[in-house]
């Protein structure tokens, strides 16, 4: 079980959201003023939201190259999202509907992200197209090919449209373990954002627990070739990515996976982030 406080952490989690909110309109007032924002500004923004939020943040292995280059990375929470930024800012594959998201969906748009309408499966050459053109012109690319949140229990397996991309434009694919537990080494799932849970749901959750920590460890990168297709790819670095000793295989065609210290399912929620293929 996650550890969470008594009534007495309620104040403490109302200003943690305070915190969030400020850092927020931070980054709000930033946008506007044109240029480009330096990279180690973002990094240290986004690791500050992280922080801000109650969540110890723990970053691992070597630094990701820069130029051009696809991140991917298993996907628990929304909390990936500035978790992977302060590893490498990037362009962020994601669904339309994060738009709508208050604060959080202006800040996406305004950053870059290659939104992906999923109920279109047509457009999604388009949308491949869209990353290699990116990737290209040097950008990095964050895509969750797992294609929805899951509990941190249980893994999806990785989908593999988004790889054409860096197949065609001949970039590095970046890996990215993320793993989210408490301080004295024990596994929990308040950072999980799945099934019918709501963001605000979401983050009250995580601002009330106690001795949360978010890791992301780097892994080497993947240099596509004449021996990768985009399958093959996509299974490289899955097999990089996740971490099986502490997850589960889920098949796609299961909706829910059990927690551990509870009998009540976890719905994966396929509904969550970016990409569909």
């Amino acid at each position: 079980m996650d550890a969470t406080g008594p009534a007495r952490a309620v104040p403490l989690a109302a200003l943690r959201i305070v915190a969030v909110l400020l850092l927020l309109v931070v980054g709000c007032a930033a946008m506007p003023f044109g240029g480009r924002i330096p990279a180690g500004w973002v990094r240290r923004w986004c690791r500050s939201v992280v922080r801000a939020a109650g969540v110890r943040v723990r970053i691992a292995g070597p630094a990701a190259p820069e130029g051009g280059l696809l991140l991917v990375a298993n996907h628990v929470s929304w909390l990936d999202i500035p978790l992977l930024a302060a590893v490498r800012p990037a362009r962020m594959l994601a669904k339309s509907e994060i738009r709508g998201w208050p604060v959080a969906g202006w800040l996406t748009a305004r950053s870059g992200a290659l939104f992906i309408d999923r109920d279109r499966i047509r457009a999604l050459p388009e949308t491949v197209a869209r990353i290699a053109d990116a990737l290209r012109a040097g950008q990095a690319v964050t895509v969750f090919p797992e294609g929805s949140t899951w509990c941190g229990r249980a893994q999806g397996s990785f989908r593999r449209a988004a790889f054409q991309a860096a197949l065609d434009a001949g970039v590095p694919v970046q890996p990215v373990r993320l793993h989210y537990g408490l301080a004295g080494g024990g596994s929990g799932t308040a950072a999980a954002f799945v099934g019918d849970d709501s963001l605000l749901a979401s983050v009250w959750r995580v601002v009330r627990a106690r001795e949360l920590v978010a890791e992301a460890e780097v892994m080497e990168p993947i240099v596509p070739g004449g021996r990768f297709d985009r399958r093959s790819l996509a299974e490289a670095a899955e097999a990089s990515a996740l971490p099986r000793e502490r997850l589960v295989r889920v098949p796609r065609q299961q909706r829910a996976v059990p927690v551990t210290g509870t009998d009540q399912p976890v719905s994966p929620a396929p509904s969550r982030e970016p990409l569909t293929a």
